[in-house]
């Protein structure tokens, strides 16, 4: 549908036939008249001696003035209705990036790969899958920070993920200072919108905040915690002695990362592999689904280059008409010169 941002400028367009009737009988008017040697006088519907503009020249001048009026107008082209996704979740993810999970108990296609790049792994197609929420990403070992801040820009939070390295944030393990910076970041968000995914293999050894106030803020705020405990019950492990059968998870804590998901309203999983994993983030998929709101908006393209760019032409047009002679008398001037020369 074309519509105009500004119609009432149209008015303009009479401006013209208004001066034409104002002006006194018998005086001629029909272009200005400035001095020979004006550094405007050589402009099309300008006259040096007061002679008449021709008739077919007025036409395109006034021509030439509408053109200018529709630009300043501001025509536009408004597209049909196209739905905007709207948020349903504001979530954020945390996870432990301690040393502690580097540990090499999960299994990728017959070879064993460390706790890291599974949840690397799993949360690049968990986050993909998101499209419409709000992500955030923080990571935490002795202390947390936010790698990525709430963003629609999931492709940047994916890499900022893959960018994560082992103990870049420390050595120990902070659950608490993690799930205050996550709730502090969430707070100022619409209630029933605030998720934090926490992700860890070990117990709360660091920080200035105890995991139990963390979570008693984060109830007071409307967070939901989920909460994700990493790790295999079992793996064989190979000595100079032979081999013996350990459990890499002996430091999880998992009656404090349950209360912490019961506290708040949210549920703990334990991923022993990463099958389990990976069913895990189908199931806070489930469990948190995107929720858009019928948002409508119309697309809006500006038209007014295409009125102002046709009035330039055509004065351009109206100008290489008027010199044209000019051109081609100094062209013979400059032949002629040359001939003689030679």
């Amino acid at each position: 549908m074309l519509t105009l941002a500004w119609p009432w400028v149209l008015l303009l367009i009479a401006l013209p036939v208004l001066l034409q009737w104002r002006k006194p009988r018998g005086q001629s008017v029909d272009a200005p008249v400035l001095p020979v040697g004006h550094w405007l006088s050589d402009l099309p519907g300008v006259s040096r001696k007061g002679s008449a503009v021709p008739f077919w020249q007025r036409l395109l001048l006034l021509l030439m003035w509408v053109l200018l009026v529709i630009a300043l107008a501001r025509p536009q082209h408004v597209g049909e209705q196209v739905q905007m996704p709207v948020s349903g979740r504001d979530l954020m993810l945390v996870v432990d990036i301690s040393p502690s999970m580097d540990e090499q108990d999960m299994v990728l296609q017959g070879r064993s790969i460390n706790r890291l790049q599974a949840v690397k792994r799993v949360l690049d197609d968990f986050i993909t899958r998101r499209q419409g929420d709000r992500l955030g990403l923080i990571l935490f070992g002795t202390e947390p920070y936010v790698q990525a801040p709430l963003t629609f820009d999931l492709e940047t939070l994916r890499t900022l993920l893959n960018e994560a390295g082992l103990g870049m944030a420390g050595r120990a393990t902070a659950i608490g200072d993690a799930v205050g910076l996550a709730t502090k970041r969430l707070r100022d968000r619409p209630q029933d919108q605030r998720v934090v995914v926490l992700l860890t293999d070990g117990a709360n050894t660091a920080g200035e905040i105890t995991p139990d106030k963390a979570t008693e803020i984060a109830a007071a705020a409307g967070v939901r915690i989920y909460t994700i405990g990493i790790g295999a019950e079992s793996m064989v492990q190979r000595g100079l002695l032979g081999s013996r059968r350990v459990n890499p998870s002996r430091d999880l804590d998992e009656d404090l990362l349950t209360r912490m998901a019961q506290q708040t309203g949210g549920e703990y999983f334990r991923a022993r592999s990463l099958p389990e994993l990976e069913l895990i983030y189908e199931s806070i998929n489930r469990l948190e689904p995107i929720e858009l709101e019928g948002k409508y908006y119309r697309p809006v393209t500006e038209l007014y280059a295409w009125p102002a760019g046709l009035a330039v032409l055509l004065w351009l047009m109206l100008f290489l008409h008027r010199h044209a002679g000019q051109f081609a008398s100094a062209g013979r001037r400059r032949t002629k010169e040359q001939t003689d020369v030679g």
